[in-house]
């Protein structure tokens, strides 16, 4: 069955010329509208409007020019089915063989900052998605084209039968049904917003696929990469690589970790980070110093790690990063001089974030279990000078509750159970994962060595008893962060003030799974 008539309406106007110039010259006619006919006629490409099929003139800005029976019969009419073919008949009325068309720019407009609402409201499609939807459900007979991408396999088998094969309009029907439900589910969380709905009866989010990668977790899970479409810069969606072999599964994992934790600082930092935790943290006056205290917090563990900065690359950095094996640096940029020290390395993958947004930016997380999914607000929680109080007889010094403040930004970002060690603006243990906290001390203490003495330590959840603040006052930690909250604060408050431990309640729990 060959193709007679195209309809061809787009937003996007990417290659739409010469993809209707071909379709012409194989006798195709053409039917469009609005803007991209105007194009099509200067560009001499022989077209008709929508209002010659319709014999109904475009109405309401543009609202009302698809909606039409003689438009939708065209789609939908089942070719085979002779009742239908007698209709079409008495009614006059003829088939569209393929549909061309793309939705108006609903994403591109609600990502200005400043959008107002009506002008979000106007850019929701109506007619080009139920055209869309009409075609494909009717792929049997029905080609239809959402994607730029797909006109050469079209036109190529045009050219070659007179019609597309029959899993070529399958294939294009599906891909149809996933954009059309993308646009709605960026309209719908649009709209939920806008009235401030955070957990709705249904929950829609759509992704588009950056990449496939070589395998998941482990070589045997297949895996891909998929982005918002709205995802914002500073992110690992929006890097640019520039430098080295494209990213694994848990390239990725880990390079998010660093640089969530990263962005909880102002001050030139440096995070390192060994499956999604960070082996090592550090500021400093210059972002060189912040990487050399992440070193020396744990040389052994940032072999083979990522390494995030919060300033731009310098020679200085580069020429220290370069002397052992990284998987990935990200940072908002490079110098030149950077770049050529560190493009020595062939297997390095390089990561340009652009600006940085500081702190957190809240969203939801979604994590899937079995046959569903949990929903949560990203943990952005910052600490108020209100939140900190002291429950012992000594209070922290200037100095310790620098070194307090620092080490609880780390130990968010720890898994649970999880204990954080700190001194002179650089982690120096770090106890991540355990089933109980007093494991969790016990190897970060047993990290931090004779560098326990005169620390802090912060604590992601309350002490259910005295035990922990007895490992620390043995191994000469000086200062406590913790939420507290526990039925038995007393007793670990006991502990510390007979051992001249400073201890600090936030009133704030960050577990971490």
């Amino acid at each position: 069955m060959a193709i007679k008539r195209a309809l061809i309406s787009v937003s996007d106007k990417t290659g739409i010329v010469e993809f209707a110039s071909k379709l012409a010259e194989q006798g195709v006619e053409l039917i469009s509208t609005g803007g991209t006919k105007t194009l099509l006629e200067q560009n001499n490409v022989p077209v008709i409007g929508i209002s010659d099929v319709t014999g109904f003139p475009e109405i309401m800005d543009g609202r009302v020019k698809t909606l039409h029976p003689a438009v939708h019969s065209g789609l939908l009419a089942v070719r085979d089915n002779e009742e239908h073919q007698k209709q079409m008949e008495e009614l006059g009325l003829d088939y569209i063989d393929i549909v061309v068309v793309n939705l108006y720019p609903f994403g591109q407009t609600i990502a200005k900052p400043d959008v107002a609402y009506e002008d979000a409201i106007e850019n929701i499609d109506i007619g080009g998605p139920t055209m869309l939807r009409s075609a494909a459900k009717n792929h049997a007979f029905v080609t239809v084209v959402v994607d730029a991408g797909d006109y050469e396999q079209v036109l190529q088998e045009i050219a070659q039968g007179g019609d597309t094969t029959l899993d070529t309009r399958k294939r294009l029907a599906a891909k149809v049904f996933r954009h059309t439900a993308a646009y709605d589910a960026l309209i719908s969380e649009y709209l939920s917003k806008q009235l401030g709905e955070e957990f709705p009866e249904r929950y829609t989010v759509t992704y588009e696929k950056v990449q496939e990668l070589r395998y998941g977790e482990n070589p045997h899970q297949k895996a891909a990469f998929y982005k918002k479409p709205l995802a914002e810069a500073g992110s690992i969606t929006t890097a640019e690589k520039l430098h080295g072999k494209e990213l694994s599964y848990n390239n990725i994992n880990d390079a998010n970790a660093a640089l969530n934790i990263v962005k909880e600082f102002t001050e030139p930092a440096v995070v390192a980070v060994k499956h999604m935790n960070p082996c090592g943290v550090g500021i400093g006056e210059s972002i060189a110093q912040a990487y050399q205290k992440a070193y020396e917090a744990d040389p052994t563990s940032i072999f083979g790690g990522i390494v995030a900065a919060n300033r731009t690359v310098d020679k200085e950095m580069a020429e220290k990063l370069h002397e052992i094996f990284l998987e990935i640096v990200l940072a908002p940029d490079f110098t030149p001089e950077a770049l050529e020290i560190l493009t020595k390395k062939k297997n390095i993958r390089l990561l340009k974030l652009g600006e940085l947004q500081g702190s957190q930016k809240a969203e939801q997380l979604i994590t899937s279990v079995e046959g569903g999914m949990l929903v949560q607000d990203k943990d952005v929680r910052q600490l108020a000078d209100e939140d900190i109080q002291v429950a012992t007889d000594r209070k922290p010094t200037e100095e310790e509750l620098k070194q307090l403040l620092f080490a609880w930004k780390v130990v968010k970002h720890v898994k649970s159970n999880a204990i954080v060690l700190a001194k002179d603006n650089m982690t120096i243990g770090v106890g991540a994962g355990q089933m109980n906290r007093v494991g969790a001390a016990k190897i970060a203490i047993e990290q931090a060595g004779e560098q326990a003495v005169g620390s802090v330590l912060a604590s992601d959840a309350f002490f259910p008893m005295g035990d922990t603040l007895e490992l620390a006052a043995k191994a000469g930690i000086k200062a406590v962060i913790q939420p507290g909250g526990s039925i038995k604060d007393e007793e670990s408050i006991k502990v510390a003030n007979e051992n001249g431990i400073a201890m600090v309640f936030t009133g704030v729990r960050h577990f971490k799974h």
